[in-house]
This record gives C-alpha cells, sequence and structure tokens, in this order.
C-alpha cells in the first residue's frame, strides 16, 4: 500500500497522456449529443470516485447526476430506459460480475457507455463504448490507492473536455508534482490520538466527500476502526448525538464555498469534547495536519494521498497488516 500509494503521482501523469486522444473525442461527442443525464455505476473504492464525479458533473456540466446500483440488473433483473443518458462505470479490476452484468444491461437500455477500468484486458474495458485506462498498473495491495487517485484525475480529466474548461486542465498540469508534495507531509501527530481509537467521524463537504468516504473506508478495512464518513450538514441529523469526550472526528476541508461551515463546525465539535483532527482547516481547533497550498478542485486528490501514508503507519502501529485485511480479497465477486 505504501509503495503503490506513493506511485500516484507517476501515474496521474501516464494517464493523461494516454488518454488525451480519446477525452477529445468523448469531450466533442457529449457537446454535440449533450448527456439528458449521467448515472454512474461502482462499487468500494471506486464508488467513492462516483460521488467525486457526481457532485463535480452537476457543477460544472450542469447535468443531473446519481449513482445506479447494480443489484438492480444484477439480482433483480430490471434496468430503468437509459436512453440519451451517459452510464459512467469505474473499476479497479472491470471483472465484478454485478458491475458487468449492470454495464451490459445499461448499454442495452440506451446509455453511452464509458468505462474508467484500469485492467485494459476486461470484459467492461472491451464492453464499453469508450474506455479511459487508469494507468495505474498493477495494484497488489487488497487496499485501492493510486487506482482511487487514477479515478479522480480521470475524472476531472473528462469533465474539462466535455465543457471545454482550460482552468481545469491548467489545475490539472500541476497535479502530479503537487501528489508528490503532499506525499511529503507529516500527518504522524494524527497517530496518537488514533492508535487506540474503535470508532471516529470522517467528515467533509463537496467533492471532498468523496475523500471522506475513501478515508473512512482504509480506517475500516487497513486499521480496524469503524470510521463512519458523513458530510458536514448530514452529520448534525442525528450522528451528532454520538459526540463525547475524546471522540476522534478527522475533517477535511478545501477553500471553497464549504470551508466555512467545515470551520464552525469543526469549532463545535471540539466545544463538545470531540479529539478534532483536520486538514484544510486553516484555523481550526485540535490537531491540524499540514496540506499543500492548490486550487480546491484537487485539494482532495492531495489529501487523501497524505492520508495514505497516515493510514499505512497507523495498521502497522496496531499491529496490522495493511496489504492484507482479514477477509477481503481483490477483486470482489459481488452478485
Amino acid at each position: 500500500m505504501l509503495r503503490e500509494a506513493g506511485e500516484a503521482a507517476a501515474v496521474v501523469r501516464l494517464q493523461r497522456k494516454r488518454n488525451a486522444d480519446a477525452l477529445r473525442e468523448l469531450g466533442g461527442r457529449l457537446r454535440s449529443d449533450r448527456p439528458r443525464a449521467v448515472v454512474t455505476l461502482a462499487r468500494g473504492s471506486s464508488d467513492h470516485a462516483a460521488t467525486f464525479a457526481r457532485d463535480l458533473i452537476e457543477r460544472r456540466a450542469a447535468v443531473l447526476t446519481s449513482s445506479l446500483s447494480p443489484s438492480i440488473a444484477s439480482i433483480y433483473g430490471a434496468t430503468p430506459d437509459l436512453t440519451g443518458m451517459m452510464a459512467l462505470v469505474i473499476s479497479q479490476s472491470g471483472r465484478s460480475p454485478d458491475l458487468l452484468t449492470a454495464a451490459e444491461q445499461a448499454r442495452a437500455k440506451g446509455a453511452l457507455l464509458v468505462a474508467m477500468v484500469n485492467d485494459e484486458e476486461s470484459p467492461i474495458a472491451a464492453m464499453a463504448d469508450i474506455t479511459l485506462p487508469l494507468a495505474a498498473g498493477p495494484e497488489r495491495s487488497v487496499a485501492a490507492s493510486k487506482s482511487f487517485i487514477a479515478s479522480l484525475a480521470a475524472i476531472l480529466d473528462l469533465i474539462a473536455a466535455w465543457t471545454e474548461d482550460a482552468a481545469i486542465n491548467s489545475v490539472l498540469s500541476k497535479l502530479p508534482e503537487k501528489l508528490n508534495q503532499a506525499w511529503a507531509l507529516d500527518w504522524t501527530p494524527a497517530l496518537r490520538p488514533l492508535a487506540s481509537a474503535s470508532e471516529m467521524y470522517v467528515i467533509a463537504r463537496g467533492h471532498g466527500f468523496a475523500i471522506a468516504q475513501e478515508a473512512a473506508l482504509k480506517l475500516k478495512e487497513t486499521c480496524g476502526i469503524h470510521a463512519e464518513a458523513f458530510s458536514g450538514a448530514e452529520v448534525r441529523h442525528g450522528p451528532m448525538a454520538l459526540l463525547r469526550p475524546g471522540f476522534p472526528v478527522l475533517l477535511f476541508g478545501q477553500s471553497d464555498e464549504s470551508l466555512d461551515g467545515l470551520s464552525e463546525l469543526a469549532a463545535t465539535m471540539a466545544a463538545r469534547g470531540a479529539e478534532v483532527i483536520s486538514a484544510g482547516l486553516a484555523n481550526g481547533p485540535g490537531i491540524r495536519l499540514p496540506v499543500v497550498h492548490a486550487d480546491p478542485l484537487i485539494a482532495p486528490i492531495l489529501q487523501i494521498v497524505s492520508f495514505y501514508r497516515l493510514a499505512n503507519a497507523l495498521a502497522l502501529g496496531r499491529g496490522l497488516d495493511p496489504d492484507r485485511p482479514p477477509h477481503l480479497a481483490k477483486v470482489t465477486e459481488t452478485r
């Protein structure tokens, strides 16, 4: 996990170069035949990338985007009419049976099938109308890292090609260098409050919520901590009741319209006794983790690569093997 997460910058650089032609083709197609909606198909870390896509496609391309549960097709044998829509399937392996069934049915029901997949020889890559390889190379740790970051970069590249937004391209051109900077940051101050934690919250807003979901999953699978991800708004609707002195809360923030609300939430939680740890909240209470100054579009991507290094160290400190979580396999045979 440690080695693979550290390869993220090189992966993004290679991926952007390899996918340039396919993205130009896809961008032109989406502009000339604008989809009436986008549906995403994914599981696990890839589904967190789909959360990232949903937020940014709706904000930047102004097209309604929703997650389509693979089980609707794989278990219940039903797929809605997707005529005039784009189905975006995101997968590391491209081989999970439920995703294969759902992707096949989405295409049969009229969707333009776009696949972001790491295994270019996979059935989903062969099935798609347009395939955007993640180009992450072999990922042997059960816990995905570089393929997740590659998915986020590919999503931003897709939106840039679709909307012809030169500003996104400019931001993405700086991503590999900034990923290397973020990888070098020291997040070890978070080890002490998390060393013996059994449960915690991970919180963010906007497209950063995808990072909270991913961090919570990694804390579960590599560190044995029951971590739950919430948006900064949703956590106020019930989950706040569980706060007690010493309860760990990890907040991720990017410098956009969501930041003030997250900063206020961090202060409220600290006042109620929570052990607050934050990245991207400049004046937040508790432990403030260092971040690389960057455009808010890519700030969450930089924060998750720093987090992967923390998760690896935390797992080892708790006597666990981050590469081989119990009861898990690299390709999940979900049906």
